[in-house]
């Protein structure tokens, strides 16, 4: 057990004013800590483990490798490399169906509306618009509440946090892949202003994590071959490949969703990790190009370009999207508010779900109410106060238009206007948001909108993005957020012919300041807008827009999917240390008293210590007569102490150990392998006799020999970067001293969380804080120079 008495190196300094008396410790640590394990996965609290990564090296599988054929490791690599193809190939299907379904679902209700609309029907077109939203998007929130709660929001977070090296049941199982599918359909379909991209990379991880299990013996799905994925490190690669293609799916971005990732998603990335995920990409954009080609001809009912985000804005509009030096203070203005929209816009999400989480823990009812209200709220939202505004005269040619419309693909919409009139906030609010984004990109446009009608779509973009989020039902943020950015244009129609940038440009520049303000990506998103719009020329500026917007950003809080994170109680390690941690040693931080085994371990004492406690891996400490003095062996994991107590082949009379390889020839390796999903073995499954109980196993084969093992006086930041760059779920504490027990304590993922540290440590509370205040104070610093040199230049 660590000591608690504090060293000089360890004291914190506070500022003189602060600083107590010097016979007194400053830095204190509590007798309690009450933090929990538990997290929030979609909209229920459930228990959270970690994942192994680390290689284990003992005497059963380093025999189980030594033994292994060339011919096995060449179907390993290419069953790798077979996965990711298939891999790509459903994902690329399921993108395509999702988008399919929700063309033809919201365009059929789009459609409807409009003629009643034409035919001066008003009532009856808002209770047909109305009602059905409300019965898609309760049928999304009741599949979801009551199949798979793991399957609402957008995903993201999770997938962030598996890859970071954080389990929690359910988020990859067939239940939520299946209600993560059919509920985004009927929840984007219902008109709520939600989006597809976020539930794709859920959709497009639960698709990869399938092909990790393994197999499985309950449906008789099993092959010798695929007990080779039967472990956690292969799981997140193939995790991550998924999520990226998860991204291509949803944008037709390949480059963008290998890059996204890398970016925001995994913690670990390596090259060969890289290839496969490029051709998995790859296959999801052959499969889409594909099917749109099946579809070029109509015989997908209502489903055309506009189902997968594309406006090209290429060679024929070069003219169009032309700069120059002196636009170049008005992206930067574009940046600086998108970031403090994007700030905002994290706070006030993060308030809101506060808010729904109160209600959605109040029962299944509350939640369908919540679904209900915001589904009532989203349709009463039509504009029927925006003027009718004749179609433009110099608009593409096109012929007779559906649904009254000036142009065709239901470009703009006629909504209560008369003939050869259009509605634009209509063409906004009562179109799909791919069509709608289409819409606001439009170049050669300047004249289509009216700026009242940009400053409402706005105000009602942010507003709903905000509200929606937590309703209960697979649902994405990056879509609405790239809704709320391009009414930029109206920065442009206020400046007018001061600026001689277009407005469809300016809305792609919005898009990504306010995508930049509150992701806080910049290299995946730079490529995704550029792989939607395909066009480079937008490179400058659009790197321009988000490095501003996430740089001025990042001053007030973190990216939306961090506080969601933190929100949820996943604890996701960062790749940076806090600054408090470099005033702390390990051995401030781990908790006893600490649990160990002998090497030859009496059956009763394994199986009260497995009842008793809830920890996942126990030290292995030889004594005497099996070594001169304690010793430290190696780390034996609870799964294989249950292993080995269910299969109760290894007992011994007597407390001795096992011949050489005497179990390679009882155990193999494939024993041990981890479950991908289902019921997992636990103590209560042991049922042991009296007289087993008093045998004894011999724990030294099922030990892991090489654990990592750091020094007690090491600092917290230091073991830190070790534990999260490795992968760790335990990292043992050994004594600096050769004098007291091999083994001071464990470290695992809950010790280097701010909410364990600063319970133990309270007097840190203050400084966890002070980088925080500087950086508000510098921001204010610098957003009173500007006001002063506005002043000055005015």
């Amino acid at each position: 057990m660590a000591s608690t008495a504090p060293r000089e190196e360890d004291l914190l300094m506070e500022d003189d004013e602060h600083r107590p008396s010097l016979n007194r410790a400053l830095l204190h640590r509590s007798a309690t800590n009450n933090t929990s394990q538990v997290a929030m996965v979609g909209s229920n609290p459930c228990p959270i483990e970690s994942l192994d990564y680390e290689i284990i090296e003992n005497d059963l599988f380093d025999q189980n490798w030594r033994s292994r054929a060339k011919a096995d490791q060449v179907r390993y690599v290419v069953l790798k490399w077979t996965f990711c193809f298939a891999i790509g190939i459903i994902t690329g299907i399921v993108g395509f169906v999702i988008n399919l379904a929700v063309e033809n679902v919201a365009g059929l209700k789009h459609t409807a509306v409009s003629s009643l609309m034409e035919s001066s029907s008003y009532w009856a077109a808002f209770w047909l618009f109305a009602g059905t939203n409300l019965v898609l998007l309760l049928f999304a929130s009741s599949i979801t509440a009551f199949v798979s709660p793991a399957a609402g929001g957008s995903g993201i977070p999770e997938v962030k946090a598996y890859l970071n090296g954080v389990d929690a049941p359910n988020i990859f199982s067939l239940r939520t892949l299946a209600v993560k599918i059919i509920g985004n359909i009927t929840a984007v379909s219902s008109s709520l202003h939600v989006g597809k991209a976020g539930p794709m990379v859920h959709t497009g991880a639960c698709i990869a994590a399938v092909f990790g299990q393994g197999g499985s013996r309950k449906y008789g799905l099993t092959c010798r071959w695929l007990r080779y994925f039967k472990n956690d490190r292969d799981r997140r690669d193939l995790v991550t490949i998924g999520a990226g293609a998860g991204v291509t799916a949803a944008f037709r971005a390949p480059v963008g969703g290998v890059l996204f990732a890398l970016e925001s998603l995994s913690s670990w990335w390596r090259s060969a990790l890289i290839w496969r995920s490029f051709f998995t990409t790859a296959v999801v954009a052959v499969v889409l190009r594909l099917f749109i080609e099946l579809c070029s001809s109509g015989r997908c009912g209502l489903f055309g370009k506009g189902g997968l985000i594309m406006y090209d804005v290429s060679t024929k509009f070069d003219d169009l999207m032309t700069y120059h030096l002196k636009d170049i203070p008005i992206v930067v203005l574009i940046g600086v508010a998108g970031a403090l929209l994007g700030a905002l816009y994290n706070f006030l999400m993060i308030k809101v779900l506060r808010i729904y989480s109160v209600i959605n823990e109040r029962g299944n009812a509350h939640k369908l109410l919540l679904a209900a209200a915001m589904s009532i709220l989203t349709s009463c939202g039509m504009p029927g106060l925006a003027p009718c505004r004749p179609c433009p005269a110099d608009g593409p040619p096109s012929p007779s238009p559906p649904n009254g419309s000036c142009h065709s693909l239901n470009r703009f919409r006629r909504f209560h206007c008369p003939a050869g009139h259009y509605n634009d906030l209509a063409s906004l609010f009562l179109n799909i948001n791919d069509d709608a984004i289409r819409n606001l990109y439009s170049t050669g446009t300047n004249d289509v909108y009216h700026p009242g009608s940009m400053l409402a779509f706005f105000v009602a973009s942010y507003a709903l993005g905000v509200l929606s989020y937590g309703v209960v039902a697979p649902s994405g943020l990056f879509v609405p957020i790239i809704l709320t950015g391009p009414p930029g244009r109206l920065v442009a129609m206020l400046l007018g012919g001061h600026s001689g940038l277009d407005h469809g440009l300016v809305a792609i520049l919005g898009s990504a300041s306010f995508l930049g303000g509150t992701l806080r990506m910049t290299v995946s998103v730079c490529v995704i807008i550029l792989e939607l719009t395909n066009n480079l020329l937008l490179l400058p500026l659009v790197m321009l827009v988000l490095l501003i917007s996430k740089t001025v950003a990042d001053s007030f809080n973190s990216s939306i999917y961090d506080l969601i994170l933190q929100l949820k109680g996943l604890p996701h390690l960062d790749g940076h240390a806090e600054p408090y941690m470099r005033q702390l040693a390990v051995g401030d931080v781990v908790a006893g008293p600490l649990r160990s085994f002998d090497g030859v371990e009496k059956v009763a004492n394994v199986v009260h210590t497995l009842r008793t406690t809830g920890h996942h891996a126990f030290p292995v400490v030889d004594e005497p007569p099996f070594s001169p003095a304690p010793v430290l062996y190696g780390l034996v994991l609870r799964a294989h102490l249950l292993l080995v107590l269910l299969k109760k082949r290894e007992f011994l009379p007597a407390a001795e150990r096992y011949p050489k390889d005497y179990v390679a020839g009882r155990f193999e390796a494939q024993d041990f392998d981890k479950r991908g999903s289902g019921k997992q073995d636990t103590i209560d499954d042991v049922e042991l006799s009296p007289e087993e109980m008093e045998m004894y196993v011999d724990l030294h084969p099922f030990t892991n020999t090489s654990p990592y093992t750091v020094v007690e006086t090491m600092s917290l930041a230091k073991a830190l970067v070790l534990f999260r760059e490795v992968g760790l779920r335990h990292l043992l504490v050994v004594p600096k001293s050769c004098d007291r027990s091999p083994v001071v304590g464990i470290l695992t993922r809950h010790d280097f969380m701010p909410e364990h540290i600063l319970g133990l440590h309270p007097a840190l509370q203050g400084s966890r804080w002070k980088r925080l205040r500087w950086q508000k104070g510098a921001v204010a610093k610098q957003f009173r120079s500007l006001l002063d040199w506005i002043a000055t230049s005015g």
